[in-house]
């Protein structure tokens, strides 16, 4: 069988350009990377259809087209589409960017694989914002307004023995999420789990998340959860 070996001499493959990342688009944080590292251990290739929901820079997405997938993704916000469609010409990598709400654009359409990085945080407002950089993250007073949507979009949008990875906030629930998708018909459990710093939006709600139950008094540290759901 020929091997493919890299030349002895020579300069070394550029580095990847760094993500552009404008305010008001949501930054790649841990919740990115926990979500990256559960990607990292699925199966894509060159006939893998990949859908990514609330793509903010487009850094999962590329990640998926990188090793070959062929990845629609989509985002409720302008700036963040823009900034995904520049992101993917930057590395020329191929990317179909969608603007708007993910169950409307994706309706008749089916994936080998789902990726979601909704808003979770707990807001106390009862809506969730409609424009502005916090449209990312906040999701309500229990966390879940969209998490409880996607998991009862799942399984129309995926193909059989298509998967779901969905990373979320141990604040909103996570086993309730399972139940959800195993009503729906997907098998479904914890993945991954990291515990990172409160960041400024929880610190600056601690006494309402005390308040609600969500948070004991005096925390610092906040449990990240991948689910992994997969269609039969």
């Amino acid at each position: 069988m020929a091997q493919h070996i890299a030349p002895a001499v020579g300069r070394p493959p550029a580095p990847p350009p760094r993500l552009f990342t404008p305010p008001g688009v949501y930054r790649p944080q841990a919740d990115t990377r926990l979500l990256a590292a559960a990607l990292d251990r699925e199966y894509l290739g060159p006939g893998t259809t990949v859908m990514e929901v609330g793509t903010g820079t487009g850094a999962l997405a590329l990640r998926a087209a990188g090793r070959g997938a062929n990845v629609t993704a989509v985002d409720v916000s302008w700036p963040a589409v823009l900034t995904a469609y520049a992101n993917a010409l930057r590395r020329r990598l191929p990317l179909r960017v969608l603007h708007g709400d993910f169950a409307a654009r994706t309706r008749g359409r089916r994936f080998d694989l789902v990726l979601a990085n909704p808003p979770y945080v707990p807001s106390p407002e009862p809506r969730p914002p409609v424009r502005g950089a916090a449209r990312a993250w906040d999701a309500g007073p229990s966390g879940r307004l969209v998490i409880d949507r996607i998991c009862a979009w799942a399984p129309a949008v995926l193909r059989p023995g298509g998967v779901l990875l969905i990373v979320q906030s141990g604040m909103c629930g996570p086993r309730a999420t399972v139940r959800l998708l195993e009503r729906a018909g997907l098998s479904a459990g914890i993945l991954l789990r990291a515990a990172v710093p409160w960041g400024p939006v929880l610190r600056s709600r601690r006494a309402w998340l005390e308040s609600r139950g969500l948070a004991d008094a005096g925390e610092e540290w906040e449990e990240l959860v991948v689910i992994r759901a997969r269609h039969p």
